[in-house]
């Protein structure tokens, strides 16, 4: 593919999070010649978290693939209507259907161990030092301290809120399952790949994959970069 007709890539991330989580796939994809943003989400409310995706796909060229991580995946769920968008990239995410939330697809599977590791303070859910070998366990010591100290912290109903969209309905989809993941239940994560029909990748990694198998993850979006290309 030609720099011009490579597709954009606009990244969404989740909770505990910030645009850093995706600091090893963003050089290799604009060495390649693709257009890339990673919004930046507040967390304070679903309805702003999708605008901050939208307005980055009005900073780059159409078409564009959005690529979400746990939360993110929500995120992309509903700003994927956006006709810029032609295909979207799933990393151990959430996807709610049209009639759920967040909240209301994790309820359908067993808790993961992660949840015993939260403080909530001030409306907001933090993660604990103690909890973060189940968020990112296969990343070495200094790189599970960076994720820590970068983590992004959300209001406590923030999961329980609703915005229209349901995009892997009518977009191509393609879900990277972390088997290995004690954040978002990885029986969630083929359950959602399963129901919108996804190209599915299944790797032995932490909720981080991005983090801890920066390879695959880049394969698996050249892949539908590829793909999209040709539509």
């Amino acid at each position: 593919m030609s720099n011009q007709t490579k597709p954009s890539i606009v990244f969404a991330h989740g909770l505990w999070a910030d645009g850093s989580c995706f600091s090893k796939l963003i050089p290799a994809l604009l060495a390649e010649g693709h257009e890339v943003m990673a919004s930046q989400h507040g967390l304070d409310s679903l309805a702003t978290d999708v605008a901050a995706v939208k307005a980055c796909l009005g900073r780059v060229h159409s078409p564009a693939i959005l690529v979400g991580h746990s939360y993110g995946g929500t995120l992309i769920t509903h700003a994927g209507i956006d006709p810029r968008v032609t295909g979207l990239v799933y990393i151990a995410a959430l996807a709610p259907d049209a009639d759920e939330t967040s909240q209301g697809q994790q309820d359908k599977f067993p808790k993961t161990d992660v949840f015993q590791h939260i403080d909530v303070t001030d409306g907001r859910v933090w993660l604990k030092p103690s909890g973060i070998g189940c968020f990112a366990g296969d990343l070495p010591e200094a790189e599970q301290k960076l994720v820590y100290a970068t983590q992004g912290v959300p209001v406590t109903d923030l999961f329980n809120q609703k915005v229209e969209g349901t995009a892997w309905k009518t977009k191509p989809s393609w879900y990277i399952v972390a088997s290995q993941d004690r954040t978002v239940n990885p029986e969630l994560q083929r359950f959602a790949a399963k129901r919108m029909n996804a190209a599915t990748t299944e790797v032995t990694s932490s909720h981080v994959p991005m983090l801890s198998k920066p390879d695959v993850v880049l394969h698996v979006i050249r892949i539908a970069a590829e793909r999209v290309q040709k539509t």
